[in-house]
Parts: C-alpha cells; structure tokens; sequence
C-alpha cells in the first residue's frame, strides 16, 4: 500500500488533563502498516479484544490494499486502525489501542487520519460497528458526527452482544 502522506507525530506541546498533568509525554507517529508490523498487531488485538482478528486477518486486509494505520512510540506499536473503501462508501473495520495508553488521543488521531485517507479517495459515506455496551468508542465517533443507523442483533461474541451500526457523511466531519 502506497501512502502519500508523511508519517504524522504527536511531538511537540503534549495534550493536558482537566488538573493541568500532561496526559502523554511520548510522541507517536501514525504510519502506514508493513507486513513485519502484523506479529505487533495481533499481540496488541488480543490485548484488546475477547474476539480477536489473526495474522491472517490483518494479511489479508493489506494484501487487498485496504488501509491500516499504525501509531507508533519508538519502535512499539501502540495503536493500529483498518478501512476498507468502495467507490463513495467505506468501512471502519477494527481500532485497538493498547491498554496502558489508553484515553490520550491516539484513536482520535487514528481515525482522523483515516477519514483523511478516505477523504482523498473520494469516499462520501462512512459506516462502522461497535459493542452496544463500549462507551468510550461511541462518544469518540459521536463526535466525528457518526450517528446510529441500525443495529445488528447478537453480531458480536465473546460475550455476545448487539453491534450499533454508525454512519457520518465526509461533508460533516467538522476537521475535513
């Protein structure tokens, strides 16, 4: 996968918390995946989810050309996010942040930089899945403008749970 974007980097004046405490002090840089970043990503998505994707799953998906963007710290990854994108329409398939890092922006700017990306492959509409019950994730793409379309019953397992299916049009995401 070609990306004709340089790498993106966090460095520089760190984001605070409410009591003035910087929430990060390690800059990352967000990147195209390599084909020697999947180990990485399947040690961080079995971290992250009770249902995990494997090498192959992440294989597959960069051999179909379909983006994933890592955040990186160094030489470990931290982050990692995949699309696909058909025509006008695409997909944000999977997000995982590692634990430690947490609530400090890094999937914010991951999937600012995949919209970017989506953006520029004319994409108009963009859909999502997320858990019911994941808070976190909803209220970061509440504020991208993404809203609920519909629900998919019983989509997710381990535990099994409904998926909410989100939709934002590029021309209201505000950053664009």
């Amino acid at each position: 996968m070609t990306c004709r974007r340089r790498s993106r980097t966090t460095a520089g004046r760190p984001k605070r918390r409410r009591a003035g405490k910087p929430i990060t002090d390690d800059p990352y840089q967000i990147r195209p995946a390599q084909a020697a970043d999947i180990p990485a990503l399947v040690a961080l998505e079995r971290n992250a989810f009770s249902d995990p994707w494997s090498g192959a799953d992440f294989a597959d998906c960069r051999a179909a050309g379909w983006p994933i963007l890592v955040a990186g710290a160094g030489p470990a990854l931290v982050a990692y996010i995949v699309g696909r994108a058909l025509l006008d329409e695409a997909e944000i398939l999977n997000l995982g942040v590692a634990e430690p890092v947490r609530r400090r922006g890094i999937a914010r700017d991951l999937v600012r930089a995949l919209l970017a990306e989506f953006s520029e492959r004319g994409v108009r509409t963009v859909f999502l899945e997320v858990r019911e019950s994941n808070h976190p994730a909803r209220g970061l793409y509440d504020s991208f403008g993404f809203r609920e379309v519909g629900r998919r019953a019983r989509y997710y397992q381990k535990p099994v749970e409904d998926a909410v299916v989100l939709r934002v049009e590029m021309v209201q995401v505000a950053y664009l």
